[in-house]
């Protein structure tokens, strides 16, 4: 019985890349907290993961190297946030203790999720291995 990786890992390698576009997108917020007139971005991330899915499951690839990856095109989910604050007379939606937070859990995610993917590979060198 052949075991691919896709039946191996599921949708955890995606996450993995949704999670790490998502800490860019928060990343960029903080670095541009005293930027004027800068509107806070944020993910969607069930939408952007389920994106991600459909393209795994639909086995796109490229035939020609003139043809763009569509696979690694994770717009969907992304847009403005809404501000939790006033505005502050120069436009900038950015809550630096917000995205901190944000980041942080974004990062203990990514964390469990290469430690679950860890899990798995060991188990199948394990397997492979025969011990």
């Amino acid at each position: 019985m052949a075991i691919t990786f896709e039946k191996a890992f599921g949708i955890h390698p995606q996450g993995l890349q949704v999670r790490a576009q998502r800490a860019e997108i928060i990343a960029g917020n903080i670095a541009n907290a005293d930027t004027p007139g800068y509107k806070a971005k944020g993910m969607d991330f069930k939408s952007a993961l389920a994106q991600a899915a459909s393209k795994q499951q639909t086995g796109m690839t490229r035939t020609n190297e003139k043809h763009f990856d569509v696979r690694m095109e994770l717009n969907n989910g992304v847009g403005y946030r809404v501000p939790n604050q006033a505005d502050t007379g120069d436009g900038n939606t950015v809550d630096v203790q917000v995205e901190r937070n944000l980041y942080l859990e974004n990062s203990m995610e990514y964390q469990a999720s290469l430690q679950f993917l860890d899990g798995r590979i060991k188990g199948l060198k394990k397997a492979i291995n025969g011990g």
